[in-house]
Parts: C-alpha cells; structure tokens; sequence
C-alpha cells in the first residue's frame, strides 16, 4: 500500500510531466535504518521525451525541482533516474539502489 508521502510525489510528477510514459514512485525506506512504515527513501523512474535535449544533470534538476519541497522538508535520500523512452526500453529496468550504510533518523 501507498503511503502519503509516496502518493504526494506520484501526483507532483503526474502534473509535472503529464506527458511521461512511465512514473514510477518506489519506497526504499524498508532497507535503511528507519522505523516500520517510514517514507525516508524513494527510487524514483521518470520517462518522457521531453529530456531528449538535455544533459543527464539538467534531467535530474528538473524532476528535483518537483520534489524539491519533499526533499527539503519531508524524505532523506531519492535516487533519481530521469529516462528516456529508448533507454527505458533498452533495460526495462534501473539499477538497484546501493545499500544502506547503516545511517538512522536519531542524531
């Protein structure tokens, strides 16, 4: 099941990029060193033609820019993978999220 926080950035993506092929909103925080049921760390798959021109980094400015609040205020950590149809395509999928190195919400 979805959490707020998850849903939340599913939407702002949604609206941002409605033209995307695929959004895809994953919550990683069940392999950090959070409470039960945190929303601290999400993997997030955006695919949309409209990064044909730009830089790796100007993709990942863009779909940081939407989530910027939550980044600032809300989650930890988002691994950001901002992709074009073709290179969706090629993979069908992302490479896994590095593991946890054992860092907590307390201190």
């Amino acid at each position: 099941m979805k959490g707020p926080v998850q849903l939340q950035i599913e939407n702002k993506l949604r609206t941002r990029f409605p033209e995307a092929t695929h959004i895809e909103v994953i919550n990683e925080s069940w392999q950090h060193s959070v409470p039960a049921g945190s929303e601290s760390h999400f993997k997030i798959i955006v695919v949309a033609e409209e990064f044909q021109n730009m830089k790796r980094l100007q993709r990942h400015r863009e779909v940081q820019a939407v989530i910027a609040h939550e980044l600032e205020n809300v989650i930890r950590a988002a691994a950001v993978h901002p992709l074009l149809r073709s290179e969706w395509e090629e993979r069908k999928k992302v490479e896994p999220s590095p593991g946890c190195r054992g860092g907590s919400l307390q201190g």
